[in-house]
């Protein structure tokens, strides 16, 4: 059996990727992975996703240089997540957010609201084009 069929693709043929660094243990982004995605990630050794809104493969940094150097890639228990460790490069430190910030988490709920917690490291408007 090919290792691609252990997973539980939902209907729509996706999993959800977490990119988590491989140093710190932060959660840096969610994505979204079809089958081509999931193997030419293996095979690269570089994240690669699926764009829901562009309806296409999506290598991460393709735009900012903002690659995912993956070290691990793990199934969770019930086959329908990825969890990747990955090393964010591009800067220092690694910006993973299309805001400029390290992580997509940069929000935390703090007394009834979301509260901005990390600073944006570089312009969004320097990186994208």
């Amino acid at each position: 059996m090919d290792w691609l069929d252990s997973v539980k693709w939902g209907d729509d043929g996706l999993v959800p990727a977490i990119a988590q660094e491989a140093t710190t243990g932060d959660v840096l982004m969610v994505a979204w992975m079809n089958r081509e995605a999931l193997a030419e990630t293996a095979r690269r050794g570089e994240a690669v996703y699926w764009s829901r809104s562009r309806k296409r493969l999506w290598h991460k940094g393709e735009e900012s240089g903002h690659v995912q150097q993956v070290h691990e890639l793990r199934l969770d228990c019930d086959a329908d997540v990825i969890l990747m460790k990955v090393t964010q490069t591009g800067h220092e430190p690694g910006i993973a957010c299309h805001t400029g910030r390290h992580s997509c988490f940069f929000r935390r709920y703090e007394n009834g609201a979301w509260q901005t917690v990390e600073p944006v490291l570089k312009d969004p408007e320097s990186i994208y084009k």
